[in-house]
Formats: structure tokens, C-alpha cells, sequence
């Protein structure tokens, strides 16, 4: 049985209780497992959740909710382990696995008023009614970690897996094994002053009443979104924002001004409209640095230089880490993996596709970190092709296989013990 994603828990439980509303039916005991109760409508929500993303299943096959009634029984019996082992999770870590998943709705279903519009509740209700269900799947995730997080496979397993189901494992799907050497995008230090003489210059024309602060967002400011609303941010929670921006924001009074705020985005002129323990209601006016048409030109040519320096000889790897300001793949000499082919950006794609196996792009547009956009150039160490695996050329891959499908087994194997020495029981 593989783990449920959490974010099924939240949905799980939002789909039963609008199953429940809507058929107005009575609440009814299905199994007890320790001090816990499985309701129908839970196992309702969870066959709500399937046919949600399958259209195909059967909602009133009797095995199908068999089947999820054993999940349900076993995701309890695992959170009653974890209880008697005295395993824990802290309110902070609840509210932050909710406040995620909630995001992952947000993202799914538009805003947070068409989730209320859908589940016929307020979002502070489904918080509050949904912490336990939270809390349940992050011991059980906990739980699971503790038992079998450590699990791998020997070299007996792995060829012992690769035997048994060579002949019905899918293809390993085309890879290329790529390098990039990232040069972020700088001004120079004579820029930095330039701007900030510009936001200092904007700030006095507002506090000595010649323009409006909205009016000079809008002529100004390089945040495009909130320059049409007059730089006008709305309410942000407390520490949604860069350090720098917020304790700026907090030590103003309303209305207040601030002087030019740097930040990794550039300068901000910040307007204070109100704010609380915990959120800044702001204005800001923002004025980027290092976006000129020469910065970028200047990082293009830095790249440029070194790409002619591999064409000449020298190891792409050792530039890397030497001159490669990205630190997560620096120190891997560049390395982005193994990556699949059709899983890649289009324009990126057609780009590496169209390299030979040790060419070097061109400079391409980079911002993994939106605070820091820049440009990087990508060596092709190789490409292989669609094939079937192999433990000459995918031991990693099949090992990868062979852990998880003995973790499942011990897992399984865990559990059937578990229903033998914990108390539950089916209800009809």
C-alpha cells in the first residue's frame, strides 16, 4: 500500500462532508480502530476523491469501498502505533502542512471563495474542522519515515526484482545529462547610486505634496501588478515578505513615508496603510537595479567567454565551480541531472536537442530565483535514448524500483502484524 499523498486528506475529508450535506443522511459508524471511529462519509470522501480524478469508477461497487474501508482502517492503525510510540507533530508543523494544502486548493480551484463556494463552508471552518484529519496524516507520514525511511535495496534484491519483472517494466524514457554555469544579472556600483538618487527624488515629490503616491506608482514603479493599483499591495501576513521590505513597513506609522528600502528586487518606496501582529497593509513605488540593457549584455559576454574557453579544452565541470554563482549546482561541477527529455521547457528543448553531445548553448535566460535573474549556458554531456532498463545502464534507476517495492512488502507485512495486535474492529 503506497502512502497517500496528504493533500488527499484535506480533500478526502472536504468531499465527505458536502457528500453528507447534500444527502442529508445520518452519520454512521463503519469500523473502530482503537479510540478512533471511521465514518461512512469518510470512506464516501475518499471514493469522492477517486472518481474525481477517474471518471471510470464505479461509486457503489461494494469491493471498491471494501477496499478503501482497509485503507482507511490501516492509515488508523498506523496513527495508533504512532501514538502509542509517543510519536508527535507540533501545532506549528499542522498549521503549516494545512496552510500548504490549502495553497494546493487555491491553485486547483481559482481563490479561496470558490473553495468556500464549493464545500459550503468558510475557510476558517475548514481549517478548524480539518487540523485533526491533518494532524492524523503527518503522524502516520511520521510514522512511516521512522519504520521504513532507512529501507534500501542490497545488490541480491535489486538483481532479484530486476528478474522478476524485467519483462513488464515500462521503458526508461529518453535523458539528456546536463551542466549549466549561472552568472547572475549586476548592476554596477555607480547604477545602485543612480537609482536610489531616483527613488529619493520620487519620495520628496510626494511628501512635499507635487504628485499623489498612487499617481507616482503608476509612472514609476516596475512591479506591474500593483502599479495599476497604485502601488497598492494589500494586506500580506508577517513574514511573507523580504526582511528587509518588512522591517521597513513595521516601523512606519499610516501614512507614513519611508526613505528608499533596498532589497533583492531593487529599491522600494513604501506608503504604510495599516497593519497588525501579524500582516503590513502597504504601498510601495519600485524602482529595479542591474536591468539595463548593458548589465545584461555584460553577463551575456562573461558566459560567452567562458563557453569559448570549453571550446578550446577546458573542462566544463572545473569552470563550473569555479565560476558558476548558483550554489545549489556549483559544487556538483554544474550538474542538472538526468533529465527527461520531454519533461524540459519547450524553448529549452529544442535548444539542448539541437546540441551535439559536449556542446555548449548560447547564454539563455535563467531566474530559478526571481529575486535574482541572470543568464546561464547548458553543456550536453550526453543524450540516451528511449531503451529498455537495463542493470549495465539503469542499476540506479532499478534500485530506485527495487527499495520501494521492498518497502511496500515490509510495510504490508507491518501492518497484518498491526491488525493482530491493535484493537479495531468493522461495524456494520
Amino acid at each position: 500500500m503506497s502512502p497517500r499523498p496528504l493533500i488527499l486528506a484535506l480533500c478526502m475529508a472536504l468531499c465527505a462532508v458536502t457528500a453528507v450535506a447534500q444527502q442529508g443522511e445520518m452519520e454512521r459508524i463503519v469500523a473502530v480502530v482503537g479510540n478512533d471511529i471511521i465514518l461512512k462519509s469518510d470512506v464516501d470522501g475518499q471514493i469522492e476523491v477517486l472518481a474525481q480524478r477517474n471518471p471510470k469508477v464505479n461509486k457503489t461497487d461494494e469491493a471498491l469501498r471494501k477496499q478503501v474501508l482497509d485503507m482507511l482502517i490501516n492509515e488508523r492503525l498506523i496513527v495508533a502505533k504512532a501514538i502509542e510510540d509517543s510519536v508527535s507533530v507540533g501545532d506549528d508543523e499542522i498549521s503549516q502542512r494545512m496552510d500548504m494544502q490549502i495553497q494546493q486548493l487555491v491553485q486547483q480551484f481559482g481563490s479561496e471563495s470558490r473553495i468556500e463556494q464549493l464545500y459550503g463552508m468558510s475557510m476558517a471552518r475548514i481549517k478548524r474542522e480539518f487540523r485533526d484529519e491533518i494532524r492524523k496524516q503527518l503522524l502516520a507520514a511520521r510514522m512511516r519515515e521512522m519504520k521504513f525511511g532507512a529501507t534500501a535495496a542490497s545488490r541480491s534484491d535489486v538483481e532479484t526484482f530486476y528478474a522478476r519483472y524485467r519483462d513488464s517494466m515500462p521503458p526508461v524514457p529518453a535523458r539528456l545529462d546536463l551542466y549549466h554555469i549561472v552568472r547572475y544579472i549586476k548592476a554596477t556600483d555607480e547604477q545602485k547610486k543612480e537609482t536610489y538618487q531616483r527613488s529619493l527624488s520620487i519620495r520628496d515629490s510626494i511628501v512635499k505634496g507635487l504628485a499623489t503616491f498612487a499617481d507616482m506608482a503608476r509612472k514609476y514603479s516596475q512591479d506591474p501588478i500593483s502599479a495599476a493599483a497604485g502601488g497598492d499591495l494589500g494586506p500580506i501576513e508577517k513574514g511573507k515578505l523580504v526582511p528587509s521590505f518588512e522591517t521597513a513597513g513595521y516601523a512606519l506609522q499610516p501614512n507614513e513615508i519611508s526613505r528608499p528600502v533596498e532589497s533583492p528586487f531593487g529599491y522600494h518606496i513604501i506608503q504604510l496603510i495599516d497593519k497588525t501582529l501579524t500582516s503590513l497593509n502597504c504601498r510601495h513605488i519600485l524602482l529595479k537595479v542591474g536591468q539595463s540593457e548593458d548589465d545584461k549584455q555584460r553577463t551575456k559576454e562573461y558566459l560567452l567567454d567562458l563557453k569559448r574557453r570549453v571550446t578550446d579544452g577546458a573542462n566544463f565541470e572545473d569552470l563550473a565551480r569555479e565560476f558558476s554563482e548558483e550554489k545549489e549546482t556549483q559544487g556538483f561541477g554544474g550538474a542538472m541531472g538526468q533529465l527527461e527529455a520531454s519533461r524540459l521547457p519547450e524553448d529549452m528543448r529544442a535548444i539542448v536537442m539541437d546540441l551535439k553531445d559536449g556542446g555548449v548553448s548560447d547564454p539563455l535566460p535563467y531566474a530559478a530565483d526571481p529575486t535574482k535573474p541572470g543568464y546561464h549556458i547548458i553543456w550536453r554531456k550526453r543524450a540516451t535514448a528511449e531503451h529498455a532498463p537495463t542493470l549495465e545502464s539503469d542499476y540506479k534507476l532499478i534500485e530506485q524500483m527495487a527499495a520501494y517495492d521492498k518497502r511496500q512488502r515490509l510495510e504490508l507485512e507491518w501492518l497484518q502484524q498491526l491488525r493482530k495486535t491493535l484493537y479495531w474492529e468493522y461495524r456494520n
